[in-house]
C-alpha cells in the first residue's frame, strides 16, 4: 500500500511539476476562489460526503492556496524571484495537507479505495487537475472574448469544475469500485 501511495505522489508532483514549468505568468487566484474553495470543501465532510467527493476539494484548495501564496510573495518582494520557488511552494502544501492525512491514517486504509489508489489521493489529484482546467478555461475565454463575460468569473470556473467533477464522482464514482 505504501508503494502504491508513493506511486500515486510521484504521478501528482510530476503534474504540478510540469505545470509550474510551464506557465509564463502569474497563476494568480483570488482570495475569494480560496474561501469558495475550501468553503465547498466545509460543507462537503459536513453533510458527510464520501471521502473521494471531499478530496476533489481538498486537491482545489491546496492548489488555489499555494497560487494565493505565490502571488502574495511576488507582490510583497518584486526584485526577489518567486519563479524559481513555485514548485517548492506547491510542493510543501501538498506535504502540509497530504502527510497530516497520512499520519492519522485517513490516506492508506485498505478499504478507503476506488480502483485501487486512495480516495484522497485520488480525489486530490483529480481535484488539482479539474482546478486547473478551470483556470485554463477562464483564460481561454478572456483571451478569445478580449474580456471577462461575468463578474467573478475567475472564481465561478474552477469552483464550477470541482462542482461538475464532485457530482460525476458522487453520482457515477460508484461503479468505480
Amino acid at each position: 500500500m505504501k508503494n502504491r501511495f508513493k506511486r500515486i505522489l510521484f504521478l501528482l508532483l510530476l503534474i504540478t511539476i510540469h505545470q509550474s514549468l510551464i506557465t509564463r505568468e502569474a497563476l494568480a487566484v483570488c482570495p475569494i476562489c480560496t474561501i469558495a474553495v475550501g468553503a465547498g470543501l466545509g460543507l462537503s465532510r459536513w453533510l458527510g460526503i464520501d471521502d473521494a467527493v471531499s478530496s476533489i476539494w481538498i486537491g482545489g484548495l491546496i492548489l488555489s492556496s499555494s497560487f494565493w501564496i505565490i502571488d502574495y510573495l511576488k507582490k510583497k518582494k518584486p526584485e526577489f524571484p518567486i519563479s524559481n520557488f513555485q514548485f517548492p511552494i506547491i510542493f510543501l502544501m501538498y506535504l502540509l495537507v497530504l502527510l497530516p492525512l497520512w499520519y492519522q491514517g485517513i490516506i492508506g486504509h485498505p478499504l478507503n479505495t476506488i480502483i485501487g489508489i486512495d480516495k484522497v489521493i485520488f480525489g486530490t489529484a483529480l481535484g488539482s487537475i479539474m482546478f486547473l482546467v478551470g483556470m485554463w478555461a477562464d483564460k481561454k475565454v478572456r483571451k478569445i472574448k478580449g474580456k471577462q463575460l461575468f463578474q467573478y468569473q475567475k472564481v465561478v470556473f474552477p469552483v464550477i469544475s470541482l462542482v461538475i467533477t464532485s457530482l460525476l464522482i458522487y453520482y457515477y464514482g460508484g461503479y468505480l469500485y
